[in-house]
């Protein structure tokens, strides 16, 4: 399975890259894993509407043009489908037997995803009624990603 995450902003923080690392390193025995990282857009410090939602369109459109044609799109949303570790593992597990080889996993930045995201998404994804920064999201993106595979393959993982 090939895997493709597609983020609106950069792991700045050493912490976020490390532990975004690690989840990498280990996800590599499982999948193929590509990131793509997109610059957030820029807002005033006090926002309109309108300068949000122009924002998050601009974002939108390059997270869409990043998706690669055939993939099976999941975009991580706070008010998606909030699954269980093995639900979304069984989900993970469906995904090439209907098709679906290559996945990709849409993130937004601060602002969220814009209407354009959301509608293209085959799955939409909450990783928790919680709020998360973004960046973190990725994080545990990337850690039920690779709980998902350990469930998969019947191998141990802490609980």
């Amino acid at each position: 399975m090939t895997i493709h995450l597609i983020c609106v902003g950069a792991l700045r923080e050493r912490h976020w890259r490390e532990a975004s690392d690690e989840y990498r390193k280990r996800l590599g025995k499982y999948c193929t894993l590509t990131t793509d990282e997109i610059k957030e857009a820029r807002v005033p410090e006090k926002p309109s509407p309108a300068e949000v939602s122009a924002a998050k369109d601009a974002e939108g459109r390059e997270l869409l043009r990043r998706v690669r044609s055939g993939s099976y799109v999941i975009a991580l949303d706070a008010r998606g489908a909030a699954l269980s570790s093995e639900a979304f593992a069984e989900k993970l597990a469906a995904l090439p037997h209907a098709g679906a080889g290559r996945v990709a996993f849409l993130t937004g930045g601060p602002l969220g995803l814009a209407d354009a995201v959301l509608a293209r998404a085959d799955l939409r994804l909450s990783l928790s009624e919680m709020t998360f920064p973004h960046r973190m999201a990725r994080v545990i993106l990337l850690e039920q990603l690779y709980r998902a595979f350990k469930i998969l393959r019947g191998e141990a993982y802490h609980k």
